[in-house]
């Protein structure tokens, strides 16, 4: 049986095959090395492919493109809301599932995403089977590295529905990195950016001849060429309703012409500096014609472009390298033809070339048939050793002192993988320990995940931190966890077997990730608020020491009030531990200002250099800041 390797994209499909010791990528009936994932329904049929998007025009409301952003998702995602704004078809809410509402044979017919998307992979699995003259009943199929695990069951579903065997759901970075490693030799570190039509993923692998380590992965799956279409189509229809006075954002036909003009004048921008769009009869019977430029294009779309770089860095630092580390930066997917794209990653690598060897619509699915025929069991040289190694998704721990994260083993690490550390008694002559084993990249337990928890008992009773435990976390090839807790003076052990269906899907996993990401941004400010205190607080005592030892120099008026300003200033300290960081830097300001002529009396001018002495260094915005302050009240 022949097994072969699919592409599943947003916006078009891709089907290849490793035979006779290479990978042909399959060409359609038209020709055509990619397919559009567009399935219509009309009167008296479906359409599927290049012929549903031909008469997407003409049948907006029964022409389904763009279902990979559905798959595996819920009715109230927020990007599923977002996206409802752009589709001309239904989508209705059945039991928290979006489904596709659709008229076909003059009836209302409902699909769930998956049914769309196994009807996109009967196409390529009928495009396979005429090239090769044989039934094709196994294949591959990639999905973005993001998708979380409820998208990529979905997506086998998709495959069942289509009538193949799935042999593997595998990551499209991945995929990829094995088409441009297949024929080149010696050891690298590998980025893999690969922008397509709906989602966006970058991987970090390291290439040590036939095996293949993914180190980290970060991207966004709600991030590609059609919310670049969406701007552009956003643009002409503003600029039809400024040059004729008519809104057009509701007429679903006139949206579908401009949007097919529009993803034109985007392709035609990555070789030009400037496209015309003209669409005949585009509403009201009104012919329109519209202009962009190649630097307006890029303008328009100029925070989606940015947002592809945060990804890049992430991927970068998880895989503990340097950008200098990374050897060779393959583009994958369409959207990575457009020059400023291009050009900012160049720029983020300080100017290095970038890897454009590879078809970037072609080369997940020439990775896809590689995969496929080894686990196919076919023989050949080229392919007989290669290896592929997985990563944890997120790090793995226990509690310890105050709720905090104690990591026994990090995101990113490759799997199978053993870590132990050692860990203690928190009171004296303890002589039992609840061991709570969380995942998670928060720093407090509280906002991790619970797997499970190990009872130690029979602790020799000892003063707080003499008792030793090893806990051992063991993460096994399918992924399954065991925890061992070991008391090294009793040899006392005690373990708990985790496995995947009690831990986090990926949809909590990469909400987790999202949410990490946003409390590291408060907690940086967290941080930031408590130096400033501190340094208020040091500034107050240091003032106070100052005044004690120097008091002969100062009036008897100016000593009280200097004890009584010390006084109030200590009290507010007390009561506002925990206000705002802006309210702390005007506290000291306000301070300086207060008690500025009395310091200057004891000092004179040298006190501003030991003013700038109790800032903190580490603090370099607010140093450049209180300095200003410190110096303007000084020279009044």
């Amino acid at each position: 049986m022949v097994a072969v390797g699919i592409d599943l994209g947003t916006t078009y499909s891709c089907v290849a095959v490793w035979r006779n010791g290479t990978v042909e990528v399959i060409a359609n009936e038209q020709g055509n090395r990619t397919t559009p994932s567009y399935v219509a329904f009309t009167e008296t049929e479906r359409l599927i492919g290049e012929e549903a998007r031909n008469q997407a025009a003409f049948n907006p409301l029964n022409t389904v493109f763009g279902a990979k952003r559905l798959i595996g998702r819920r009715y109230d995602d927020i990007g599923v809301q977002m996206d409802l704004r752009h589709w001309p078809f239904q989508i209705s809410n059945v039991n928290g599932k979006p489904m596709i509402l659709v008229t076909h044979k003059k009836e209302t017919k409902s699909f769930a995403p998956e049914e769309i998307s196994g009807t996109v992979l009967l196409r390529m699995k009928e495009i396979a089977e005429k090239y090769l003259g044989v039934t094709v009943d196994k294949a591959v199929i990639t999905v973005p590295a993001y998708f979380n695990d409820s998208q990529r069951q979905a997506t086998r579903t998709a495959g069942t529905i289509a009538g193949l065997e799935v042999l593997r759901i595998t990551n499209e970075p991945t995929a990829a990195a094995l088409a441009y490693g297949l024929d080149r030799k010696g050891d690298q570190n590998v980025l893999i950016y690969d922008l397509g039509g709906g989602t966006f993923d970058v991987s970090v692998l390291t290439i040590n001849g036939t095996f293949y380590e993914v180190k980290s992965t970060a991207g966004n799956t709600r991030l590609g060429g059609e919310d670049f279409d969406n701007r552009l189509v956003a643009y002409f229809a503003e600029d039809f309703r400024k040059k004729y006075h008519k809104d057009i954002t509701r007429n679903a036909k006139a949206l579908r012409r401009l949007k097919t003009a529009a993803e034109r004048a985007k392709r035609f921008l990555t070789s030009y500096s400037e496209a015309s769009v003209e669409v005949e009869s585009l509403a009201d019977g009104i012919d329109y014609q519209g202009k962009i430029s190649r630097a307006l294009f890029e303008e328009l779309c100029s925070d989606l472009f940015r947002d592809t770089l945060d990804p890049v860095q992430k991927a970068i630092t998880d895989a503990k390298l340097k950008k200098s580390d990374i050897n060779n930066i393959i583009l994958v997917g369409g959207s990575t033809r457009i020059p400023k794209i291009q050009v900012l990653l160049r720029e983020f690598f300080d100017g290095k070339n970038l890897t454009t060897s590879l078809n970037p619509d072609e080369a997940v699915a020439c990775g896809a048939a590689i995969q496929a025929a080894i686990l196919n069991g076919q023989q050949h040289e080229k392919i007989q050793d290669l290896l592929l190694v997985d990563v944890v998704p997120l790090s793995l721990g226990v509690e310890t002192a105050r709720g905090m994260m104690f990591k026994v083993i990090e995101e990113n690490t490759p799997i199978p993988c053993q870590r132990t550390k050692e860990i203690t008694t928190l009171n004296d002559f303890q002589r039992s320990m609840t061991i709570e084993i969380f995942e998670g990249e928060r720093s407090l337990t509280e906002n991790n995940n619970l797997l499970g928890v190990i009872q130690l008992d029979g602790i020799p009773p000892a003063p707080r931190g003499v008792a030793k435990i090893d806990v051992t976390f063991d993460i096994d090839v399918n992924g399954i966890l065991s925890v061992t807790a070991k008391d090294k003076s009793t040899e006392n052990i005690k373990s708990i077997t985790i496995k995947n269906e009690c831990r986090l899907n990926q949809e909590d996993i990469s909400k987790m990730i999202a949410d990490a990401m946003v409390y590291k941004f408060e907690d940086i400010e967290s941080k930031r608020r408590l130096e400033v205190r501190n340094q208020l607080e040091s500034y107050i005592y240091e003032v106070k020491r100052t005044i004690s030892e120097q008091r002969e120099k100062l009036t008897e008026k100016e000593q009280e009030f200097m004890k009584e300003e010390l006084k109030n200033a200590l009290e507010w300290l007390e009561v506002n531990m925990d206000c705002l960081r802006e309210e702390f830097e005007r506290q000291l300001t306000e301070f300086m200002r207060k008690w500025a002529r009395v310091l200057r009396k004891i000092y004179g001018q040298p006190w501003r250099h030991r003013a700038k002495r109790q800032r903190s260094e580490n603090y370099e915005e607010l140093q450049e800041y209180e300095t200003a302050t410190i110096e303007e009240i000084l020279e009044n």
